[in-house]
């Protein structure tokens, strides 16, 4: 008998790397999906060859909510083959959106612990979108 469960993904399937680790794979090739919103987005990222920004929850004036459309859009830009790390701010986002693409069939996702903050406290690159010059 197997000991396979059939009922929903657990979260130990999830695959989370570090952020020393998560640069590594960045550097070898690996696909960048940052799902934090757009506002945070511009705000700074992780320097990645290949990146791509669809927030996970998104702000409405009720609140933040999830992204009904979170894996139709993912699946328009990304393959479920494709080698994937998925960030965000602090981890917890990043965490639930793998384990929905792993639910959906994505077989090498991988979760970046710790998201952006812990990348910025290791002084890793960042790229920054600033929409007005700056003032000095």
């Amino acid at each position: 008998m197997s000991q396979s469960i059939s009922s929903s993904t657990k979260a130990e399937e999830v695959v989370s790397v570090d952020v020393s680790e998560a640069k590594t794979l960045l550097q070898s090739g690996h696909q960048y999906l940052d799902v934090r919103t757009q506002e945070e987005f511009r705000r700074g990222h992780c320097e990645a060859a290949k990146i791509v920004n669809i927030p996970y929850m998104i702000n409405t004036p009720q609140g933040r909510v999830k992204n009904q459309d979170f894996l139709e859009q993912v699946s328009s830009l990304l393959d479920p083959a494709d080698d994937i790390l998925v960030g965000c701010q602090s981890g917890a986002r990043s965490l639930k959106a793998t384990t929905e693409l792993v639910a959906a069939g994505y077989k090498k996702v991988r979760n970046m612990g710790g998201g952006y903050l812990a990348w910025v406290d290791h002084s890793f690159p960042i790229n920054e979108e600033e929409e007005e010059p700056s003032a000095n």
